[in-house]
């Protein structure tokens, strides 16, 4: 049994004085849910199951239904916290999570407050990872890949949810890998399933191949991987108009409760586009990045485990020096380690997804995405037209593109030009300066050197 402290209401009290709640009455609210909580524990002496669904029940009588679940997230925090400092066994709704491996306390808590508790639990219930027929395999080869040196991320995701499937059909125990893959392909028609089936495919037969060293290499098929490859959005490369509407309404981004925000987002895009940074790469930047004498600023284990240090345009560090003076005034964190972009209320890392949000509703209130939905320019989008703009200005400086691409690469994090080529959209604006470019060469008695370089 878990039993509560008897000193459960000082522990609340200093439980929430130590919290960084930033508005006066979000204690109040605090206090009224670990006090009500603590009240029916009181009455049944421990902190069990129990005594949660009691209290949910309770709750749910006085409270709307939305309030309940935010209020039993407040509890499940402070549960967490007795138990890491011992003062309880453990918490029950952390317990249920990890018996049932269901993804959150939220969907716990959602079970808890259903008519029949144990029945929308069992509907939470999620296989455990690798404990399929195949299972044993395919974890042994992600763990020996990633021994290596390789992040193997995508590959992981790939086996778990093979893993997943075969746990759902234990019919197909016992058959050859090739004869699960086949109906494992079969579940889906679209294009980046059958992508996805071709690489585990290959992943399988690594694995397969390591344990045995005489079983023949399979094939690979690039069809599938061409076919995806086909249906890719076209990038949008912005124009030089687009930019300077973006950065304007980053400036004046609506954020009553986050007055920061607008230099935030501002200093985000202009990196994004002068620097050609991923979205990724700008949440991961700190204070210690930053190097204001050198103009410079350091990018450290992204895609690929390159790091690299950048130099700037005056633009952009014009940029990072006002969000830099913004972050003095808000008297937010110098540490070498704290996040550059900070958020008022917190005082924490912007999270990638936080970013793309709100980057992405810039786009839209610039007209240039719809209002829903995934269509239209991306954030991403930036990067290709950073990698455009940079070509078209070497033309316009008369300076060979070729000679620099190997520098463009390593600027942009990327392993070898290859993946750089892909980034290069030919826009019309692109197409005629390396006509002339040719037309010069081609005949130069047609064209003064100072023409085409103009």
């Amino acid at each position: 049994m878990t039993r509560w402290p008897e000193d459960g209401d000082v522990i609340i009290e200093n439980y929430i004085t130590q919290l960084p709640l930033h508005y006066a009455i979000t204690p109040i609210y605090y206090r009224q849910a670990l006090n009500s909580f603590w009240q029916v524990v009181l009455r049944f002496g421990a902190t069990d199951r129990q005594a949660l669904e009691y209290w949910l029940r309770e709750r749910g009588e006085v409270w709307a239904h939305s309030t309940v679940q935010n209020r039993a997230r407040i509890v499940a925090r402070f549960l967490d916290a007795l138990a890491n400092d011992g003062r309880i066994a453990s918490n029950p709704i952390s317990d249920l999570r990890r018996n049932y491996n269901a993804r959150s306390d939220t969907g716990i808590i959602r079970a808890l407050m259903a008519p029949d508790p144990d029945q929308a639990l069992e509907v939470l219930r999620q296989p455990r990872p690798f404990e399929s027929s195949l299972g044993g395999l395919m974890r042994d080869h992600v763990e020996r890949m990633q021994r290596r040196g390789y992040r193997y991320e995508a590959a992981d995701v790939i086996c778990r949810r093979f893993d997943r499937f075969l746990q759902q059909r234990p019919d197909l125990d016992g058959q050859p890998p090739e004869t699960l893959l086949e109906h494992y392909r079969r579940t889906k028609a679209t294009a980046n399933h059958l992508a996805e089936c071709e690489k585990l495919a290959r992943i399988l037969n690594n694995a397969l191949c390591h344990g045995d060293p005489s079983r023949p290499k399979r094939r690979p098929d690039n069809r599938p991987v061409k076919q995806v490859a086909r249906g890719w959005r076209r990038p949008h490369i912005y124009s030089p108009e687009d930019i300077q509407k973006l950065l304007a309404i980053a400036r004046t981004y609506p954020s009553p409760r986050a007055p920061s925000r607008p230099i935030n987002l501002y200093t985000m895009l202009v990196l994004a586009y002068c620097a050609g940074l991923r979205i990724g790469e700008i949440a991961r930047l700190t204070l210690g990045d930053v190097d204001m004498q050198a103009g410079t600023i350091a990018i450290r284990e992204t895609k690929f485990f390159k790091s690299r240090l950048l130099p700037l345009s005056d633009s952009a560090m014009d940029a990072l020096r006002a969000l830099l003076e913004a972050r003095q005034k808000a008297n937010m964190s110098r540490s070498l380690d704290a996040g550059l972009f900070w958020h008022d209320q917190k005082n924490r890392y912007y999270c990638r997804a936080t970013i793309s949000d709100h980057l992405v509703a810039i786009l839209r209130m610039a007209g240039l995405k719809p209002a829903t939905g995934k269509t239209g320019p991306r954030i991403h989008d930036l990067r290709h037209t950073f990698v455009v703009h940079r070509i078209l200005e070497w033309y316009r400086q008369d300076v060979n593109p070729q000679e620099k691409l190997p520098y463009l690469a390593t600027y942009l994090g990327h392993r070898d030009i290859n993946s750089t080529l892909v980034y290069i959209t030919v826009t019309q604006e692109l197409l005629l300066e390396a006509s002339e470019r040719f037309r010069a060469f081609a005949s130069p008695g047609n064209a003064e050197p100072a023409e085409v370089a103009s």
